[in-house]
């Protein structure tokens, strides 16, 4: 079977990571020459040589001034635009020298030595007016805009998926954020381009996120229609995407960022602690986040934020103890500490808590019960962290049962819900839907282009039901049946097969279509109370999702031919019933057409039909 050479590129500000698709039909992200997943976005020049990924950012220790990280978000967009206040543990941006208003970075290299000069066919050396060569290579200044290093990067990662497949890469899904202009898009587009990337399309992350989760392999217990919250913890900023998911087909209901929580807080608070361990057992004093710091201490924190990295991962990986060792941390003295994962999450709360905040405040905006979220999807190192989970799902009021990787176990190691992988995953997805188009399906290709208006669908506002009248007492007056949820891209259609019941003296029934609105009903239920107690406590709060008839659209009726009796030491016994199947179809304009029909030979069909509008 021929596979086609398909790759997902999750490019973040920080890491980046590669994914493939598998004869399988599932997307597998791969580790590059250094063996890593999570490859460093950073670029590093020292001497001859040109260092891509992990290994370029292990110089930002000693060689910083020639260490490029962070280019990412300054795609697109002018040096007058960018603050002047990056950091000085990397290479500065600095105004190109020959281009008006364009960011470029300055390193330092060694100019190699030219060729020898060619012999003549006697084997002595040709004769040649021009001065003798150098011999060794020289100090020199290399300027790279910001689009130069991209593609220097982009090539090194469309090069680890090509020595991993044995082939040239036919085509490309790279993520962007929500947040880049379309004159930042225009400069990844051409930046992939300058790299020999065939971009089939660029994915904002939480649809890259989408893709990933509405296949069969994420997780097949969750139902098709949910509410699903993206949290996307960044180096240094906080996306969160609020979707419902229909189907496999997303809508976003909410979304928002900040750019002051992530998880480079989380490793300067760990910095911070082990920097005072290190005073505690050295009586060395180690100062770390301060502004002017001298060049032992800057030297000093660059070593410890590299192994923080890895401190972290072991805290995610593992619930025990996770240590810090740094060789030669400052005046020779080595250092080794340990943290275990309860002093780690205290250190963390206070990002935890924002965090947690931001998603309250999301929900609140979207008017959206936390209760009524079933999943929460993870993405960012940051995000596998297993305290940052619990916390959320403690102070965020969703439900015990809520579906989280932690809950599944496929956090770690690059498994279907690991938070590092699942954006390069989907687009490694959505690369594969995009090539199996045909020219039949041309129009459809269209909706993957860049400001396709096709993009933009109507949804339900409300769910469309049909109402069943018994004399059941309940809130909805009868049998309830859910057709097409809120939220619901259209067009859509939807079938459902159930049993209703008839009645004993004729077997004709009724139903009726309304409109409804899904909410939450809230109980105070007393806890039990243990004897030894001496205070009552408080009442707990009890959620329960509720359905409320607001608009009838319409009602029909009809007379079975066929029916059961049910026997048996059930409660319906003696009752009749009969199965049904009704198909809602609804289009783009929202009208509306319902078919109720008997499943068997001879069934009656009714129907009701509603205009837009």
């Amino acid at each position: 079977m021929n596979i086609p050479a398909l790759v997902g590129i999750n490019f973040g500000n920080s890491f980046a990571s590669i994914a493939v698709f598998t004869k399988d039909g599932l997307a597998e992200c791969i580790a590059n020459e250094d063996g890593e997943r999570q490859i460093a976005s950073a670029l590093s020049f020292f001497g001859e040589e040109m260092y891509i990924g992990t290994p370029a950012k292990a110089q930002l220790v000693k060689n910083a001034k020639n260490t490029i990280v962070g280019f990412r978000n300054l795609l697109g967009k002018k040096f007058s635009e960018i603050p002047q206040s990056q950091s000085p543990t990397s290479a500065p941006v600095i105004q190109h020298p020959d281009l008006a208003d364009e960011p470029a970075y300055k390193v330092e290299i060694l100019q190699p030595a030219p060729a020898p000069l060619p012999k003549s066919a006697s084997g002595t050396p040709a004769a040649s007016s021009a001065p003798t060569p150098r011999s060794e290579p020289i100090p020199a200044e290399r300027i790279l805009t910001v689009s130069e290093v991209t593609t220097i990067f982009l090539k090194s990662l469309l090069q680890s998926a090509e020595d991993f497949l044995g082939k040239k890469v036919q085509g490309a899904v790279i993520t962007v954020p929500s947040i880049f202009t379309d004159t930042q898009k225009d400069a990844l587009e051409k930046a992939a381009a300058d790299a020999g990337i065939t971009v089939y399309q660029l994915l904002e992350e939480p649809a890259a996120a989408a893709a990933a989760t509405t296949t069969e392999a994420w997780n097949p217990s969750l139902p098709a229609d949910r509410t699903q919250l993206i949290v996307d913890v960044g180096a240094s900023s906080l996306s969160l995407s609020l979707l419902s998911l229909r189907e496999g087909l997303a809508h976003l209901l909410a979304s928002s960022s900040s750019i002051s929580v992530g998880g480079d807080a989380i490793d300067s608070k760990t910095i911070a602690f082990f920097a005072n361990e290190f005073t505690k057992k050295t009586k060395t004093p180690l100062t770390v986040g301060s502004e002017k710091p001298s060049t032992a201490d800057a030297r000093a924190e660059a070593k410890l934020r590299l192994a923080v990295e890895h401190t972290k991962r072991t805290i995610s990986a593992s619930p025990g103890a996770a240590t810090c060792s740094v060789e030669s941390l400052k005046d020779g003295v080595d250092f080794t500490g340990s943290i275990n994962r309860l002093r780690f999450d205290m250190i963390a709360r206070p990002i935890y808590d924002s965090i947690a905040r931001a998603v309250v405040d999301l929900l609140e905006s979207a008017k959206v019960d936390a209760h009524q979220v079933d999943e929460i999807v993870y993405v960012g190192g940051t995000t596998c962290l297993p305290g940052l989970d619990e916390h959320l799902c403690l102070t965020g009021g969703f439900r015990e049962d809520i579906d989280t990787p932690f809950n599944t176990g496929t956090v770690i190691g690059g498994g279907i819900g690991d938070p590092t992988t699942v954006l390069a995953r989907g687009c490694a997805l959505q690369a594969a839907l995009i090539a199996s188009l045909t020219e039949e399906d041309a129009e459809l290709a269209k909706a993957f282009e860049r400001g396709s208006d096709l993009t933009e669908v109507k949804t339900t506002s409300k769910t469309l039901g049909l109402v069943f009248p018994d004399d059941s007492g309940n809130e909805t007056g009868g049998t309830w049946v859910p057709l097409l949820p809120a939220e619901t891209a259209l067009p859509a259609r939807r079938t459902a097969t159930f049993d209703i019941g008839l009645s004993e003296s004729s077997k004709r029934f009724a139903y009726e279509l309304w409109e409804a609105v899904e909410g939450i009903r809230i109980e105070k239920v007393k806890p039990e109370r243990i004897d030894d107690e001496e205070e009552e406590e408080e009442d707990i709060e009890v959620k329960h999702k509720t359905t409320t008839k607001e608009t009838l659209l319409g009602a029909a009726q009809a007379e079975a031919a066929l029916g059961i009796k049910v026997k048996g030491p059930s409660k319906d016994a003696g009752k009749w019933t009969t199965t049904v199947e009704a198909t809602i179809t609804v289009s783009a304009s929202g009208s509306v057409d319902v078919l109720v029909k008997e499943i068997g030979k001879g069934g009656a069909v009714a129907s009701i039909k509603v205009s837009a509008s």
